[in-house]
């Protein structure tokens, strides 16, 4: 039986040789964000979400987790943290599925069949059980606002730039060999 770790490599690289945008976070195998899709005939079709993903170390004998960092609106992802309330990734979870499973089977499945009687986010859950139209609506609404496939390569372009910044405030240049200012100039 392979290891853990090379079971993540095996799972990471199946999952970037599919239909998904990875986004590494360091230089790790273990954080990382996926581009995710809403899926088709559903109210979140169009939508584009950046999912984070951490691998633990137990990985896959203890689930990933997962969370959407663009708002959605939904009653099992909370609205704030974007923390998923799927019982497949935080209670029946096991080694037999891997990360292509999750996007491709268990989070378009949480978006076309969400769960208002097991809800992380109460507002989406009893707006859905009172009032369907308006909570289409309003899941239409966020897509609009939060999930614009613009919008996620803005952020990924706005990171970058602010990394540019701060080598540039650090007063040098790593590979000129220039050594940093200290302090400003007298007057």
């Amino acid at each position: 039986m392979s290891s853990p770790s090379k079971r993540r490599e095996m799972d990471l690289m199946k999952l970037m040789m599919s239909d998904y945008k990875v986004d590494m976070i360091n230089d790790g195998m273990q954080e990382f964000f996926v581009h995710f899709h809403g899926p088709n005939d559903s109210l979140y079709q169009g939508g584009v979400w950046k999912v984070r993903v951490e691998l633990t170390e137990a990985y896959p004998y203890k689930s990933p987790s997962i969370g959407f960092t663009n708002k959605i609106y939904h009653p099992n992802v909370d609205e704030m943290s974007g923390s998923v309330c799927l019982d497949v990734i935080n209670q029946t979870w096991s080694p037999m599925f891997d990360l292509v499973n999750i996007f491709e089977v268990f989070l378009p499945q949480l978006l076309l069949y969400p769960n208002p009687s097991d809800p992380l986010n109460g507002d989406a859950a009893s707006l859905m059980m009172r009032d369907k139209n308006t909570y289409d609506q309003k899941v239409k609404e966020y897509c609009e606002r939060y999930a614009k496939p613009e919008d996620v390569s803005m952020e990924e372009e706005e990171e970058e730039e602010s990394d540019e910044e701060l080598s540039d405030a650090e007063g040098y240049n790593e590979d000129s060999g220039d050594e940093p200012i200290m302090g400003t100039a007298d007057p």
